[in-house]
């Protein structure tokens, strides 16, 4: 069985030797980039049934079996993004696509072509990425593509505080099998340090930019805060709506606004995971928007993915399959430029906390979730194409952080000079 419980085509019997010749050009291409592999071993089975092993045969190992030639060609020359479009198409499947995406992220290096394709085999998509900016019309489309497929659906597979962004666990969790481990919990200690690091007063004030549905809002607010809260989508606002504003009618006000139309003053303001929505051409605005919304002393604390510094100038020049198919718009930092991008608008960081293994062990949960969920993922109308799509971003999420191509860091920032 594959990681969607579809049937997978099986192959004959591994032959001694592989007959190349009747292979399409991309296909033999694609075996030298393979025959590179220098960390773990992969065994992929061919559309006309020969098998090969390629790699060392230490450390992680994988299969992939390719019904369609094509799945060589898009790889090659759309990179992730055409690899991961035929595998949503079903043209290759997999028994284990979490160990198959982390054996390419460990050989990143060596099978450079796989992971970024041609220039002009992805202009389109660089293009396409480009038009998704983020203007206030363009959030607010980009938001509604990934947020509003429906409460329903992410109350599937997320705990149940309904928190879209990475837990913060112990370090034992690391070591535990994914379903001993507490999800709940560790969103609940993320809740807590971010407090800790506002150090805000009972009765304070509180900006959440990006409010999501209130999980940190009814954190906040059981602790004698008052809480605005600001999303751009409309599924979220009315769940959190529901389940913060009976806690303290009077301390939470959630509203439906663009942080670029928020003025205030506040002596905290959080932001979790919604600057990778942002986009480049709008960080200078975001970073104005917390700096004019935070009283002076205030503090504010920012949990952001982050890109490896080595990979951000070739990333910031392209696109992946996450701007193409899951946050359009989007772009990631490096640490070196939120921090570059937070002192031009006049805020400091004065600590931070990177925590980017915890992001996998979230990820790994929310994807065993939502495999044990898949009945009712298709009861709700998503069909195998969307199922696919969803599986591919949960793992290749997952081995971006378990391998660190991305982190997950909390800055704390303050005012460089007097507000």
């Amino acid at each position: 069985m594959n990681a969607l419980s579809l049937p997978c085509r099986r192959a004959a019997a591994a032959p001694a030797t592989l007959d190349t010749r009747a292979f399409p050009t991309s296909a033999r291409l694609a075996l030298q980039l393979l025959a590179r592999l220098r960390n773990g071993s992969l065994l992929v089975t061919f559309p006309d049934g020969q098998q090969a092993t390629f790699g060392t045969g230490h450390g992680l190992h994988a299969d992939i079996t390719l019904h369609d030639w094509r799945c060589c060609d898009a790889a090659l020359r759309s990179g992730d993004i055409g690899f991961a479009e035929t595998f949503i198409d079903g043209g290759w499947t997999t028994s284990d696509l979490a160990s198959l995406l982390d054996l390419f992220v460990v050989n990143r290096r060596v099978i450079d072509s796989f992971v970024y394709g041609t220039w002009w085999g992805r202009l389109w998509y660089r293009l396409r990425h480009l038009l998704n900016h983020n203007s206030r019309g363009g959030s607010r489309r980009n938001i509604h593509a990934h947020y509003d497929l429906g409460n329903a659906f992410y109350s599937l597979w997320l705990d149940a505080s309904m928190t879209y962004s990475s837990g913060l666990f112990p370090e034992a969790a690391r070591a535990m099998p994914a379903d001993a481990c507490d999800l709940e919990a560790a969103q609940q200690a993320k809740y807590r340090r971010i407090l800790e690091e506002l150090d805000l007063a009972p009765g304070a004030s509180l900006l959440e930019v990006g409010c999501g549905w209130g999980g940190f809002a009814e954190f906040a607010l059981r602790r004698d805060l008052s809480v605005t809260g600001l999303t751009l989508s409309t599924e979220q606002l009315d769940w959190a709506q529901r389940r913060c504003v009976p806690i303290a009618p009077g301390r939470v006000d959630l509203r439906l606004q663009d942080y670029r139309d928020c003025y205030g003053r506040f002596d905290g303001i959080v932001s979790i995971e919604m600057f990778e929505a942002v986009g480049e051409r709008y960080w200078p605005a975001y970073f104005d928007s917390i700096r004019r919304n935070l009283k002076p002393g205030g503090r504010a604390c920012i949990q952001t993915i982050v890109i490896d510094e080595a990979l951000f100038d070739r990333y910031r020049k392209g696109t992946d399959f996450i701007q193409q198919y899951i946050f359009p718009g989007g772009m990631l930092p490096s640490p070196t430029v939120f921090r570059q991008q937070a002192a031009r608008a006049g805020l400091r960081v004065c600590n931070e906390l990177a925590f980017g293994p915890d992001y996998a062990l979230t990820l790994r949960a929310w994807r065993m979730r939502f495999l044990d969920q898949l009945a009712a993922v298709r009861a709700q109308g998503f069909d195998e194409s969307f199922q696919r799509t969803w599986l591919f971003y949960l793992c290749y999420c997952e081995a971006a952080f378990r391998h660190g191509n991305t982190d997950v860091i909390q800055f704390t920032l303050e005012h460089a000079q007097p507000a």
